[in-house]
């Protein structure tokens, strides 16, 4: 597992190995607290393996954000808030399973409407028929990242395999959620990480557009016989 972060033109490599002469440093494991490493402020990630999950405070704590395997050259490629650059703790995230099963409760303690997802992605709960209100959850298999708003977009909220009886749980405010997926690892999905489908291609032009409109015509209707002379008929 390797992660690259880099700092206004200064590039790390984070590890608890020693540091090589051009200033990197491996990071293979969590780190806690990024600002002992001097990476208080993230301006560029590129993730090698494993997905991991980073907080923008000490501890694992505060706003989440998924990184997969894949390179983000700013802060806008993992997030649309204007302050993530401040990223101060990381770590793998568990991925358990090649199968992915979620189960999304209306109420807390699992009371309430039941939303079942398997081996797949949803980007509206309300288009399947479910609120935006969430306020527990069972991750039965595999590792979610779920959104504040539909199209994966707003705070993320990682549920790795296990139950989450309050929106507490997952470091949720408030019980809102409106979209979800599923977070791939290179172990099952050799693409390693969510990437949004490539749009229908357009139908191709007809090189030789109607060519012959008509390929076997009517025949053309045989003349009429020419009425005879005056000459011919005096003889």
């Amino acid at each position: 597992m390797l992660v690259v972060l880099c700092t206004c033109g200064l590039q790390f490599f984070i590890n608890c190995l020693d540091s090589h002469s051009d200033g990197t440093h491996p990071l293979q494991i969590e780190c806690k607290d990024l600002i002992e490493k001097n990476l208080e402020k993230v301006g560029s990630i590129i993730v090698e393996s494993c997905p991991w999950v980073a907080f923008v405070q000490k501890g694992f704590l505060g706003q989440q954000f998924v990184l997969e395997k894949g390179e983000y050259p700013r802060w806008s490629s993992w997030t649309n808030s204007q302050s993530s650059y401040c990223l101060l703790s990381m770590r793998p995230l568990r991925v358990d399973s090649a199968d992915h099963k979620l189960h999304l409760f209306e109420n807390c303690s699992f009371a309430g409407r039941k939303m079942e997802i398997v081996d797949d992605d949803i980007p509206s709960l309300w288009v399947h028929g479910f609120q935006d209100r969430v306020a527990s959850a069972k991750a039965v298999n595999g590792t979610w990242v779920g959104y504040m708003y539909p199209g994966y977009r707003g705070r993320q909220f990682v549920f790795e395999h296990g139950e989450y009886k309050h929106w507490n749980d997952w470091g949720a405010t408030e019980p809102q959620l409106q979209s979800v997926r599923r977070v791939r690892d290179m172990q099952w999905h050799k693409r390693g990480c969510f990437t949004v489908p490539d749009p229908a291609p357009k139908p191709k032009p007809n090189p030789n557009p109607n060519p012959n409109p008509n390929p076997n015509p009517s025949p053309a209707p045989a003349p009429a016989p020419a009425a005879p002379s005056a000459m011919a008929a005096s003889s």
